[in-house]
């Protein structure tokens, strides 16, 4: 036997004794101009620190990564599609929108999308849109879907059923029900229900969780009937192919201070706006809900539901229910 390139044997011991070090974990390094990885050397010679970072402020911008406009208490860890809350909700969405896909929609009423590719006409896309969902939901068999005296109460509540509720009154059951939708799929937190929610603990955001509970309640699988909307809405705005990837539209105020306003600079506010919120079109039909008007470019990608996809439906007030987030808005008036 060896030890340390010596042979054991010339000392003709019958017993040897040998001390084990554990191997050192430190290592030295120094930083090479250009080398794609760091190359390990036995030296004492320090890095470069000249180099910069992905992280550094004229790489990228390292305040967005630190400071990301959509703040953390308005948002959820996760969520249910293909970008993060703190992407989707952020500014930075607004000026730059992307796609954005519900985990598994596309792929589990794969036979839906195909259908409406037959379809010339955007009134008969809308018909099969609405039998697709009775069929699917059971919503006019609705023993075949378990339908029983307990659950009877709640039994006809449906998305149609929900937007009609939204339309009357946005702070009701229907109202929370939507909320909690995306709260769960985009992973925005509300921010307003009836009253402020700030406090996670406190009597306001336990009356909103109670009303959502109470609105899914004994419900043929409601939310999952809110993603098929959506993606609807986003099918039909693709489809109409000359659409830009965000639109103008308006909301009529009467106090600014109705809001969450991160920053402002004369006319122009960002706003952090409840995880759902209501636009319309029309600057004038804006200007009938309050003396002041909010105008900003709204992404496609984040539009919920328009009075134009479904006919019949929110036309009243020629209405856009808008997922939330930070906006750059700007305050006038008619």
């Amino acid at each position: 036997m060896k030890v340390n390139g010596i042979d054991a044997r010339k000392y003709n011991a019958k017993q040897l004794t040998a001390e084990v070090l554990p191997p050192s974990l430190a290592v030295d390094y120094e930083i090479v101009t250009g080398a794609i990885l760091p190359t390990e050397f036995e030296t004492d010679m320090e890095p470069d620190r000249t180099l910069k970072t992905d992280n550094d402020a004229n790489v990228c911008r390292a305040a967005d990564n630190d400071n990301p406009t959509l703040p953390r208490y308005a948002r959820l860890p996760v969520n249910r599609c293909n970008l993060p809350p703190v992407i989707l909700g952020s500014l930075t969405f607004q000026h730059h929108p992307a796609p954005i896909h519900l985990d598994g929609i596309a792929e589990l009423h794969a036979d839906l999308f195909r259908r409406l590719d037959a379809i010339t006409h955007r009134a008969a896309r809308a018909e099969a849109f609405r039998d697709y969902l009775t069929v699917r939901f059971c919503l006019e068999n609705l023993e075949e879907a378990g339908l029983s005296e307990r659950s009877q109460r709640r039994a006809k509540a449906n998305w149609m059923r929900v937007l009609r509720g939204w339309s009357f009154d946005a702070d009701g059951r229907e109202g929370a029900v939507l909320k909690g939708w995306v709260e769960s799929r985009f992973g925005l937190l509300a921010r307003f229900h009836g009253e402020p929610l700030r406090d996670f603990s406190g009597n306001a955001y336990l009356r909103y969780q109670e009303m959502r509970s109470a609105g899914l309640y004994g419900t043929n699988a409601l939310e999952s009937q809110l993603d098929l909307l959506y993606a609807f809405s986003q099918y039909e705005l693709r489809r109409q192919g000359d659409t830009p990837q965000s639109i103008e539209l308006f909301r009529g105020i009467n106090r600014i201070n109705e809001h969450e306003v991160l920053s402002k600079s004369g006319q122009r506010q960002i706003v952090l706006f409840n995880n759902l919120v209501s636009f319309t079109a029309s600057r004038e039909r804006a200007s009938e809900f309050g003396d002041y008007i909010l105008s900003t470019r709204v992404p496609c990608a984040k539009v919920f539901f328009s009075h134009e996809l479904i006919p019949g439906i929110l036309k009243g007030e020629e209405e856009y229910l808008i997922i939330g987030g930070v906006y750059d808005v700007t305050l006038g008036t008619l």
